[in-house]
């Protein structure tokens, strides 16, 4: 190696660790508490309790401590509980009790860690409870507590601390963006046989038996099952639990993943005169917003089912589509067409799928219900997280298995010169400049690929036959230097579609949001 690149290389390398320690005091500072309490115990304390104020500003909505202390390995124990500001005296007092099982809670109006209560956040002096059931007479321990304040218009997984990644990994994860419990209309057989509102957990039970990775709870227009699943995610703690809702109006639906702010729903009111209304209230929200089975029949079957924006919603402000909805794939309910037809307008929708799971352990499809993970959306993600699989649906990088296997795989990706991209990305290409893609397709023996372009099959770009377990084909394609957009499906011997691609963009006409 000769002395100049040598050199080179020392410096990059340096870079690189100036660059990593910079991100490393980034994410510090975005999850440094805004308040922190010490103290010091020692063996006088004993079986006694000690109340830590601590002011709370007001608009917080949310208030989450992480609590830690020396001396375990001399049996010191240190309980911890949370007083507002009426103490145990007044309605705004006692909001919970962990003992020494949680080093870390929280709570707001929407939801709570298990042991404590869930409510509005009153501007005040609160206090942290400290009971001391044990410390020796000649011990000594310290304690610290980090409080984080939250605001309306935090998004749903900040602070950091509340909510790590359950995987740190790249790479496609398996879920379920359409579900409902007893929190809405989900129900199921009680142990007498009777039909009742069925519990969360056995949603999440069911999910976790199909070895999805994550799943929003889409319950009609409330987000009250958030405080189950608060409880619910440490236990499962392989799947991602995603707070939604199902926005439920007369004239079409819609899931809103990712907040658990409140959101007025009344389209046609005085409030909230169209979806054009909503859809900018809920913009600020961190969220994703997907139109549900957009042309489903309306009616008393399914009341407000088909999507009816009068005026047409600004399709700007929704970031996805649902195209599958349970076992409609093929079908002429599917929603592939109203999905293309908003392609076709220049908007990069991703398509997604979701089962609308009424009953947690059901296996075969009913009216009015279908199969956990029936169809699975599966999105590459640069880890397992709430704000990585929002920001993979986002950039439409996502497939749908609309039989909601385990492991078929379908990849578009593309290049022209040195610019690549995978589904959901835009790209651009001069007139006359070759664009290649390359088709990546796994157990799926014995379908059929398609390519389409701008929603037209195009036929000449490969062979379509699927004759082995793990395929690649690859196309090149010369541009027009005009705006186009290619996805690519595989399907079964009867046309239906098995895996339903998101498009690359080429040339796009309007920038991604």
């Amino acid at each position: 190696m000769n002395h100049r690149l040598r050199h080179y290389i020392i410096n990059a390398l340096a870079g690189l660790v100036l660059l990593l320690g910079a991100l490393a005091s980034a994410r510090a500072a975005e999850t440094s508490p805004d308040l922190t309490l010490h103290g010091e115990l020692s063996g006088k304390d004993n079986q006694t309790y000690r109340s830590l104020p601590f002011d709370v500003p007001a608009g917080v909505n949310r208030i989450t401590v992480q609590f830690d202390y020396s001396g375990r390995e001399e049996h010191t124990t240190i309980d911890l509980g949370l007083l507002g500001p009426d103490g145990f005296r007044g309605q705004d007092g006692f909001r919970g009790w962990s003992g020494g099982s949680k080093k870390l809670f929280t709570i707001a109006a929407t939801d709570a860690t298990p042991s404590y209560l869930p409510g509005p956040i009153r501007a005040g002096r609160w206090q942290l409870l400290l009971g001391i059931p044990n410390i020796r007479k000649d011990s000594h321990a310290s304690y610290t507590a980090n409080i984080w304040f939250g605001h309306p218009g935090d998004p749903a997984w900040e602070p950091a601390v509340l909510n790590p990644p359950l995987r740190r990994e790249a790479g496609w994860y398996r879920g379920d963006l359409h579900m409902h419990t007893a929190h809405s209309d989900g129900s199921c057989k009680s142990q007498s046989g009777q039909r009742v509102p069925c519990p969360l957990f056995f949603t999440v039970q069911g999910a976790a038996q199909r070895g999805l990775d994550f799943i929003a709870i889409t319950d009609h227009n409330t987000v009250s099952h958030a405080d189950a699943m608060r409880e619910l995610q440490p236990y499962f703690d392989r799947l991602l639990l995603i707070p939604g809702r199902e926005v439920t109006t007369f004239s079409g639906h819609a899931n809103l993943f990712g907040t658990t702010a409140p959101v007025d729903f009344r389209v046609g009111s005085k409030d909230v005169p169209d979806w054009n209304a909503l859809l900018h209230a809920i913009a600020p929200l961190h969220g994703v917003i997907s139109i549900n089975h957009a042309v489903r029949p309306s009616g008393e079957a399914c009341m407000g089912c088909g999507w009816a924006a009068q005026p047409p919603a600004d399709m700007a402000l929704v970031q996805a589509i649902e195209v599958v909805n349970g076992s409609d794939a093929g079908t002429p309910f599917s929603g592939v067409s109203f999905w293309e037809q908003q392609l076709a307008k220049g908007y990069h929708l991703t398509g997604i799928g979701g089962s609308d799971n009424h009953e947690a352990f059901q296996n075969e499809p009913r009216i009015g219900s279908n199969p956990t993970g029936v169809p699975t959306t599966v999105v590459h993600a640069e880890e397992l997280s709430m704000p990585a699989i929002l920001e993979g649906i986002r950039a439409g990088h996502v497939f749908i298995d609309t039989e909601g296997s385990r492991d078929r795989l379908l990849e578009l990706s593309a290049h022209a010169g040195s610019r690549r991209v995978m589904m959901g990305d835009a790209l651009r290409a001069g007139t006359g400049e070759t664009v290649s893609f390359e088709l990546h397709a796994a157990h799926v023996a014995g379908s059929s690929l398609v390519v389409l372009l701008d929603g037209q099959p195009f036929s000449t770009a490969i062979e379509a036959h699927v004759d082995s377990d793990d395929v690649s084909r690859h196309f090149d394609w010369n541009s027009d230097g005009k705006a186009h957009w290619l996805r690519a499906e595989v399907r079964d011997a009867s046309g239906k579609p098995l895996l339903i691609g998101n498009p690359i963009y080429v040339n796009p006409a309007r920038s991604p949001l």
